[in-house]
């Protein structure tokens, strides 16, 4: 059963900053398993937009190799947020004000449907089930605020 989703004021204040990552990837069709260790950070860009970095190691059938991504985040109107690829495409809306938020892309004739929840004020989930006649894979995320001290 999914946690209890936690509501947040607004969707890039509560992202803002670093996080740890762990991600599990399932290949459903190939039985293929994976697994992303790594840190994100949301940090403001330039032109009012927010930045998302992804930096970590991808371990797949036993080779591990560094892996990243950067997308960009334009805030919305009260308190929501647009996601976009690096190059600028437009990849979701974003809202996690009631602590939950579901979103869909059509990637050629694969479709990537997400599921976000907000769990605590330092941990919120991401799990992206991708389907279609490239890809039937699921990636299950878990973001922390690290542990200082």
């Amino acid at each position: 059963m999914p946690p209890a989703p936690h509501p947040v004021a607004e969707t890039l204040s509560y992202l803002a900053g670093e996080w740890s990552v762990r991600r599990q990837v399932l290949d459903r069709s190939g039985g293929g398993r994976g697994r992303f260790d790594g840190r994100a950070e949301f940090r403001a860009g330039t032109g009012g937009e927010w930045l998302h970095v992804e930096t970590g190691v991808l371990e797949w059938d036993g080779v591990r190799r560094e892996a990243g991504r950067t997308l960009r985040l334009l805030p919305g109107a009260a308190g929501t947020a647009e996601v976009a690829f690096a190059d600028g495409r437009f990849f979701h809306d974003l809202d996690l004000r009631s602590g939950r938020w579901t979103a869909r892309h059509q990637c050629g004739a694969d479709l990537y449907e997400a599921d976000f929840t907000v769990v605590s004020p330092a941990e919120w989930h991401l799990r992206w089930l991708v389907h279609g006649p490239a890809k039937d894979q699921l990636l299950d995320s878990r973001y922390r605020r690290p542990a200082h001290g």
